[in-house]
């Protein structure tokens, strides 16, 4: 059962029990990933999951980005996922475009808004057709997360 920390403020201490040989593999990961110790690590576990469970509950502003390869070839898909940009403009916030080669562009797209909305968006983006690969980056606006 999780404890209420006392004070809104401040650093508070705990204690974490757990295998020896998961802890090892987590200070193999963080140390790979660069933190510094474990409390930088941990700290951002905890405020991913705050953000997931934002999304989960898909209320609240959020953000998000985008990304999307496609063939530039197919005038269709580009002005598909133009149309969509320009009938939610309420959604979009910025959208950049980059040649990847002769045949290929990559396209991101960031999003702020509700979330139910964005999540919609992201995912229509995505699945239109032409698009070679996409992905959306759920975020946070950061208000909530300390």
């Amino acid at each position: 059962m999780a404890r209420k920390a006392s004070g809104a403020t401040g650093a508070a201490r705990y204690t974490v029990s757990m295998d020896a040989r998961l802890l090892e593999k987590f200070d193999e990961l963080i140390a790979k990933k660069g933190y510094e110790n474990r409390s930088e690590a941990i700290r951002d576990l905890i405020r991913a999951m705050l953000v997931e469970e934002q999304w989960r509950q898909a209320k609240g502003k959020v953000a998000a980005t985008v990304t999307l390869v496609y063939d530039h070839h197919n005038r269709q898909v580009a002005d598909r996922l133009g149309d969509l940009q320009h009938h939610h403009t309420d959604l979009v916030v910025s959208a950049t475009h980059v040649h990847l080669d002769n045949d290929n562009c990559l396209e991101v797209v960031i999003l702020r808004g509700e979330a139910g909305r964005v999540r919609a968006l992201a995912d229509e983006l995505i699945a239109c057709k032409g698009v070679k690969h996409g992905r959306a980056v759920l975020t946070t606006e950061g208000r909530d997360i300390p």
